[in-house]
Protein backbone atom coordinates (compact mmCIF):
# COMPACT_ATOMS: atom_id res chain seq x y z
CA UNK A 1 0.00 0.00 0.00
CA UNK A 2 2.60 2.96 -1.27
CA UNK A 3 0.84 4.79 -3.28
CA UNK A 4 1.05 8.54 -2.04
CA UNK A 5 -2.14 9.13 -1.50
CA UNK A 6 -2.12 6.89 1.58
CA UNK A 7 0.97 7.87 3.35
CA UNK A 8 0.27 9.09 6.62
CA UNK A 9 3.59 10.80 8.02
CA UNK A 10 4.09 14.10 10.08
CA UNK A 11 1.54 14.94 12.11
CA UNK A 12 -1.17 14.01 9.82
CA UNK A 13 -1.60 10.71 12.22
CA UNK A 14 -2.71 12.77 14.75
CA UNK A 15 -4.70 14.77 13.05
CA UNK A 16 -6.36 11.99 11.43
CA UNK A 17 -7.32 10.23 14.57
CA UNK A 18 -8.38 13.69 16.36
CA UNK A 19 -10.29 15.59 13.20
CA UNK A 20 -11.85 13.02 11.19
CA UNK A 21 -11.93 9.81 13.42
CA UNK A 22 -14.74 11.47 15.32
CA UNK A 23 -16.54 12.38 12.50
CA UNK A 24 -15.89 9.78 10.17
CA UNK A 25 -14.95 7.05 11.04
CA UNK A 26 -16.66 6.43 15.15
CA UNK A 27 -19.61 5.17 14.75
CA UNK A 28 -18.73 2.78 11.86
CA UNK A 29 -16.03 1.00 14.26
CA UNK A 30 -18.41 1.09 16.79
CA UNK A 31 -20.73 -0.98 14.21
CA UNK A 32 -18.15 -3.35 12.65
CA UNK A 33 -16.60 -3.97 16.39
CA UNK A 34 -19.86 -5.48 17.82
CA UNK A 35 -20.46 -7.25 14.44
CA UNK A 36 -17.11 -8.86 14.57
CA UNK A 37 -17.59 -9.68 18.63
CA UNK A 38 -20.85 -11.35 17.53
CA UNK A 39 -18.87 -14.22 16.07
CA UNK A 40 -17.08 -14.48 19.20
CA UNK A 41 -13.52 -15.21 17.26
CA UNK A 42 -10.60 -16.03 19.52
CA UNK A 43 -8.11 -14.69 17.00
CA UNK A 44 -8.68 -11.56 15.16
CA UNK A 45 -6.54 -9.81 12.68
CA UNK A 46 -7.37 -6.14 11.36
CA UNK A 47 -5.39 -4.80 8.58
CA UNK A 48 -5.12 -1.11 7.96
CA UNK A 49 -5.63 -0.46 11.34
CA UNK A 50 -4.57 3.61 11.07
CA UNK A 51 -4.57 4.67 14.37
CA UNK A 52 -6.59 1.85 16.03
CA UNK A 53 -9.71 3.40 15.62
CA UNK A 54 -11.45 0.07 15.39
CA UNK A 55 -8.81 -1.55 17.12
CA UNK A 56 -10.02 0.01 20.72
CA UNK A 57 -13.53 -0.93 20.03
CA UNK A 58 -12.65 -4.32 19.11
CA UNK A 59 -10.23 -4.62 22.80
CA UNK A 60 -13.78 -3.24 24.27
CA UNK A 61 -15.82 -5.37 23.34
CA UNK A 62 -13.99 -9.34 23.05
CA UNK A 63 -12.92 -11.16 25.53
CA UNK A 64 -9.21 -10.27 27.12
CA UNK A 65 -8.24 -13.73 25.99
CA UNK A 66 -9.18 -12.88 22.61
CA UNK A 67 -5.84 -12.31 20.34
CA UNK A 68 -6.08 -9.22 18.99
CA UNK A 69 -3.48 -8.15 16.39
CA UNK A 70 -3.75 -4.79 14.72
CA UNK A 71 -1.53 -4.02 11.50
CA UNK A 72 -0.55 -1.47 9.17
CA UNK A 73 1.47 -0.55 6.53
CA UNK A 74 2.63 3.04 7.87
CA UNK A 75 4.05 2.65 11.15
CA UNK A 76 3.25 6.67 13.10
CA UNK A 77 -0.21 5.65 12.34
CA UNK A 78 0.04 2.79 14.66
CA UNK A 79 1.85 4.78 16.90
CA UNK A 80 -1.07 6.73 17.79
CA UNK A 81 -2.89 3.71 18.01
CA UNK A 82 -0.75 2.38 20.60
CA UNK A 83 -1.75 5.39 23.00
CA UNK A 84 -5.14 3.85 23.19
CA UNK A 85 -3.80 1.08 25.55
CA UNK A 86 -2.86 0.30 28.58
CA UNK A 87 -0.13 -1.68 29.15
CA UNK A 88 -1.90 -4.04 30.57
CA UNK A 89 -4.08 -4.79 27.61
CA UNK A 90 -3.55 -7.28 25.69
CA UNK A 91 -3.23 -6.00 22.04
CA UNK A 92 -0.60 -6.68 19.03
CA UNK A 93 0.13 -4.05 16.94
CA UNK A 94 3.12 -4.82 13.85
CA UNK A 95 3.57 -3.30 10.72
CA UNK A 96 2.59 -5.29 7.70
CA UNK A 97 1.56 -5.06 4.43
CA UNK A 98 -2.25 -6.26 3.25
CA UNK A 99 -1.33 -7.90 0.54
CA UNK A 100 1.85 -9.91 1.90
CA UNK A 101 0.65 -10.79 5.28
CA UNK A 102 3.62 -12.19 7.79
CA UNK A 103 1.38 -14.84 9.20
CA UNK A 104 0.90 -18.19 8.63
CA UNK A 105 -2.23 -20.23 7.07
CA UNK A 106 -5.38 -20.42 8.83
CA UNK A 107 -3.93 -18.66 12.01
CA UNK A 108 -6.95 -16.52 12.92
CA UNK A 109 -11.02 -16.42 13.20
CA UNK A 110 -11.60 -13.44 12.11
CA UNK A 111 -9.77 -10.40 9.38
CA UNK A 112 -11.11 -6.63 9.93
CA UNK A 113 -10.44 -4.43 7.64
CA UNK A 114 -12.68 -0.87 7.68
CA UNK A 115 -12.12 1.98 4.86
CA UNK A 116 -8.52 0.65 3.86
CA UNK A 117 -9.29 -1.64 1.39
CA UNK A 118 -9.65 0.83 -1.53
CA UNK A 119 -5.90 2.23 -1.04
CA UNK A 120 -4.55 -1.14 -1.56
CA UNK A 121 -2.67 -1.30 -5.32
CA UNK A 122 -3.59 -4.95 -5.27
CA UNK A 123 -6.84 -5.25 -3.59
CA UNK A 124 -7.36 -9.36 -5.40
CA UNK A 125 -3.94 -10.05 -3.65
CA UNK A 126 -4.73 -8.03 -0.34
CA UNK A 127 -8.34 -10.98 -0.22
CA UNK A 128 -6.55 -13.75 -1.75
CA UNK A 129 -4.25 -12.94 1.82
CA UNK A 130 -7.12 -12.56 3.94
CA UNK A 131 -8.52 -15.75 2.71
CA UNK A 132 -5.05 -17.80 3.29
CA UNK A 133 -4.55 -16.51 6.71
CA UNK A 134 -8.02 -17.40 7.80
CA UNK A 135 -9.06 -20.80 9.60
CA UNK A 136 -11.59 -22.51 7.73
CA UNK A 137 -15.20 -20.98 8.72
CA UNK A 138 -13.47 -17.74 9.51
CA UNK A 139 -14.84 -14.26 8.78
CA UNK A 140 -13.71 -11.65 6.64
CA UNK A 141 -15.12 -8.21 7.59
CA UNK A 142 -14.53 -4.90 5.95
CA UNK A 143 -15.83 -1.62 4.57
CA UNK A 144 -15.25 0.70 1.54
CA UNK A 145 -17.07 3.99 1.17
CA UNK A 146 -19.67 4.70 -1.36
CA UNK A 147 -18.11 7.28 -3.09
CA UNK A 148 -21.27 8.67 -4.98
CA UNK A 149 -21.75 12.61 -4.67
CA UNK A 150 -24.65 12.21 -3.02
CA UNK A 151 -23.51 9.52 -0.59
CA UNK A 152 -19.64 11.25 0.29
CA UNK A 153 -20.42 14.75 -0.20
CA UNK A 154 -18.47 16.11 2.51
CA UNK A 155 -15.91 14.76 0.54
CA UNK A 156 -16.52 15.76 -2.89
CA UNK A 157 -16.53 19.49 -1.12
CA UNK A 158 -13.27 18.77 0.00
CA UNK A 159 -11.88 17.52 -2.87
CA UNK A 160 -13.07 20.67 -4.98
CA UNK A 161 -12.00 23.07 -2.62
CA UNK A 162 -8.58 21.94 -2.03
CA UNK A 163 -8.33 21.66 -6.57
CA UNK A 164 -8.95 25.28 -6.25
CA UNK A 165 -5.61 25.62 -3.99
CA UNK A 166 -3.53 23.13 -6.49
CA UNK A 167 -5.07 23.38 -10.09
CA UNK A 168 -2.34 21.49 -11.27
CA UNK A 169 -1.81 18.55 -8.82
CA UNK A 170 -4.89 18.37 -6.56
CA UNK A 171 -4.86 16.05 -3.81
CA UNK A 172 -6.05 12.38 -4.38
CA UNK A 173 -7.18 11.18 -0.94
CA UNK A 174 -11.22 11.44 -1.41
CA UNK A 175 -11.16 10.28 -4.78
CA UNK A 176 -9.40 7.32 -4.27
CA UNK A 177 -11.12 6.89 -0.81
CA UNK A 178 -14.63 6.88 -2.60
CA UNK A 179 -13.60 5.19 -6.09
CA UNK A 180 -13.95 1.30 -4.73
CA UNK A 181 -17.39 0.95 -4.51
CA UNK A 182 -19.04 -1.17 -7.19
CA UNK A 183 -20.46 -4.55 -5.58
CA UNK A 184 -20.54 -6.89 -8.24
CA UNK A 185 -16.68 -6.98 -9.05
CA UNK A 186 -15.90 -6.51 -5.58
CA UNK A 187 -18.03 -9.77 -4.93
CA UNK A 188 -16.44 -11.50 -8.04
CA UNK A 189 -12.63 -10.39 -6.88
CA UNK A 190 -14.18 -12.17 -3.48
CA UNK A 191 -15.24 -15.15 -4.77
CA UNK A 192 -11.83 -15.52 -6.96
CA UNK A 193 -9.97 -15.46 -3.87
CA UNK A 194 -12.29 -18.52 -2.39
CA UNK A 195 -14.63 -17.00 -0.17
CA UNK A 196 -18.37 -17.89 -0.18
CA UNK A 197 -21.65 -16.88 1.58
CA UNK A 198 -21.00 -13.30 1.05
CA UNK A 199 -23.24 -10.70 2.64
CA UNK A 200 -23.84 -6.86 1.85
CA UNK A 201 -25.37 -4.45 3.73
CA UNK A 202 -25.51 -0.85 3.16
CA UNK A 203 -24.85 1.52 6.71
CA UNK A 204 -25.65 5.02 6.35
CA UNK A 205 -25.01 7.37 9.38
CA UNK A 206 -24.96 11.46 9.08
CA UNK A 207 -22.19 13.48 9.32
CA UNK A 208 -23.09 17.15 10.13
CA UNK A 209 -25.73 18.16 7.19
CA UNK A 210 -24.76 15.51 4.74
CA UNK A 211 -24.22 11.83 4.55
CA UNK A 212 -21.90 9.11 4.09
CA UNK A 213 -22.48 5.40 3.13
CA UNK A 214 -20.65 2.75 3.80
CA UNK A 215 -20.67 -0.75 2.15
CA UNK A 216 -19.58 -3.80 4.33
CA UNK A 217 -18.26 -6.99 2.28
Amino acid sequence: MSDQTSRFVGNIPENYDHVLGPVLFADYAEHTARLVAGYAPSRVLETGAGTGIVTRRLRDLLPATTRLVATDLNPPMLDVARKKFRPDESIEFQQADAMALPFADASFDAVVCQFSAQFFPDKEKSYREAYRVLAPGGRYVFSVWDGSYNRMRHGWIADEVAAQFFPTDPPQFYRVAGSYNKIDPIKDSLSDAGFIDLRIASTTRPVQESLSRSRRI
